[in-house]
């Protein structure tokens, strides 16, 4: 069952390992049965919602309890820059709503509104960059969504994402300074940040006080050269293995658990590293972000 941590950070690890939602032919035959088996094998306490999860709240809540694990998290796509604010809403609603029977209060929410990152387009050269007017439907609709999501005790989250309009340490900070602290977070993500070519360890001090879910991705350094010097889309990067576990990577994760004990973060960490699980085996990748985790944090 999945190992005990300390009392104020809990432990989950993403499905992606297992079956990617982006590219179904990544562990397309993978069934979530296995891919929770070997999350609570691998010591893990919780798991964000992936493609093959049950969408019925008592079957999911019976498989997880099972296994000992819980959802912490589920990606929810937000178009606030491109469809009406009463769409997105809507659909908002729905999501929140199913991720509160199922025990979750948090929402991470990526604006998906121009978004290239499934597009063959090169990830960094071709990234959208939002106008004035898109900024502010953006800032303004979140903050709406923020109210959506305390009406049942949730915490909404941003997730800055390569190949769209919020992926750099500026446009993190446009986002930041234009919402509302007690209606949106932000979910850093370590990964992101380095394949963009951020400092994330600056992010993470900057805005740690507005931080509310944490993704721990390492990345491949050699392969990322390849990526930025062949103007590779997101999804040809994550096939050649841009992303691996903590541990794997280029990425020293010691000063970033330092210093979000040293901030007392409560909350969530979550392993995710999308990769071809036929490349990279998800549960001895997972035992082996769940051992790294342990000797560098001490969890």
């Amino acid at each position: 069952m999945a190992g005990k941590t300390k009392s104020n950070i809990k432990l989950a690890i993403a499905p992606i390992g297992w079956t990617n939602d982006d590219l179904p032919e990544l562990g397309g035959e993978i069934p979530f049965e296995q891919c929770v088996s070997e999350m609570a094998l691998a010591g893990f306490q919780g798991s964000e919602v992936g493609n093959k999860y049950p969408r019925d709240p008592k079957v999911l809540n019976k498989a997880l309890g099972l296994r000992g694990l819980a959802i912490c998290n589920a990606w929810f796509s937000s178009f606030l820059t491109t469809k009406p604010y009463k769409e997105v809403e809507a659909d908002f609603i729905k999501h929140r709503d199913f991720l509160y029977a199922v025990g979750a209060r948090v929402i991470g929410a990526s604006e998906q509104g121009h978004s290239i990152q499934g597009l063959d387009k090169s990830v960094l050269d071709e990234k959208p960059v939002f106008t004035g007017a898109q900024w502010e439907k953006l800032c303004d609709g979140l903050n709406k969504l923020g109210k959506r999501a305390s009406e049942k005790g949730m915490a909404l989250t941003f997730h800055h994402h390569m190949g769209t309009g919020v992926q750099t340490a500026p446009e993190i900070d446009r986002l930041m300074e234009n919402t509302d602290p007690a209606l949106l977070g932000l979910l850093y993500d370590t990964g992101h940040l380095a394949f963009s070519g951020e400092d994330h360890l600056a992010v993470l001090d900057k805005w740690m006080p507005r931080i509310r879910h944490v993704h721990l991705k390492d990345i491949r350094g050699a392969v990322h050269k390849k990526a930025v010097k062949g103007k590779w889309p997101f999804l040809k990067a994550v096939k050649e293995g841009v992303f691996t576990v903590p541990g794997d990577g280029d990425i020293d994760f010691a000063p970033v658990f330092k210093a979000l004990a040293k901030a007392k973060y409560a909350g969530w960490w979550v392993v995710e590293a999308e990769q071809d699980p036929a490349r990279a085996n998800p549960l001895e990748y997972a035992i082996k972000a769940r051992a790294y985790i342990k000797e560098k944090a001490g969890i």
